[in-house]
């Protein structure tokens, strides 16, 4: 947990959330959720909830009691009723996270996609399961840049887009990786930089390695924001 608090510690000025994923929640459990938001920005528990509806229900419930969690996700092939009850679920909780339906991983393209039998293209289908949790009543949906804005068409302003996959442009972290405009591409498929994020509409950005595995992860985030203020400003 040290690291992890450590890096968190030297972000929380620039951060707007911190993001635990399944491998440090896996290694620390509910605790590191509350050491890491009490430095301030608050957490995203980006654990991806795919089950019967049922134990999703128990899951969302015993996230949002542990205190500091502002993004909760589930995934949104988990089916309707899924979507439906985990959103339920949440409304008895005075204060409920936001709950966000994962819709296709920016990891996925079409080929991808069709080896595990859904057809049609990422931003089609992504625009579909967003409708999908929309009509549920989750809060908005996980995707990729290039869906944003048909996302935000068909469901409204209102209704949250966190966009994964975020590169900043030429940076250099880690070895052998494949580059798609100046872009590192790591395990991801469907990337754009914090400026194309911010542009499509997006409400959150995802950016992980680019900063937690930077030589100066302070001036990578900072770098960050600052190219995501730029854009805003435009």
């Amino acid at each position: 947990m040290a690291p992890a608090l450590d890096l968190a510690g030297k972000l929380a000025g620039v951060a707007g959330l911190f993001k635990i994923g399944k491998q440090l929640f896996t290694a620390e459990g509910p605790e590191v959720v509350r050491r890491v938001s009490s430095l301030g920005p608050g957490v995203f528990l980006d654990l991806k909830y795919h089950d019967i509806p049922n134990t999703v229900v128990g899951a969302v419930r015993a996230a949002a009691a542990i205190g500091g969690v502002r993004l909760l996700n589930v995934h949104t092939l988990g089916g309707a009723r899924m979507l439906a009850e985990a959103a339920a679920a949440l409304k008895a909780n005075p204060n409920p996270p936001k709950l966000l339906g994962v819709t296709i991983l920016t990891s996925m393209d079409a080929q991808a996609m069709r080896n595990v039998g859904i057809a049609g293209t990422p931003a089609s289908r992504a625009l579909r399961l967003a409708r999908l949790a929309k009509q549920a009543g989750l809060d908005g949906v996980v995707a990729s840049t290039y869906e944003v804005k048909s996302i935000k068409k068909a469901c409204g302003t209102d209704f949250l887009v966190v966009v994964g996959g975020v590169r900043p442009r030429g940076e250099v972290v880690g070895q052998g990786a494949q580059l798609r405009g100046g872009l590192k591409r790591d395990d991801q498929s469907r990337m754009a930089t914090p400026a194309e994020a911010v542009r499509a509409g997006a409400d959150y950005l995802v950016v992980g390695r680019p900063i937690s595995g930077a030589t100066d992860p302070v001036a990578a985030a900072t770098a960050v924001a600052d190219e995501i203020a730029r854009a805003e400003s435009e």
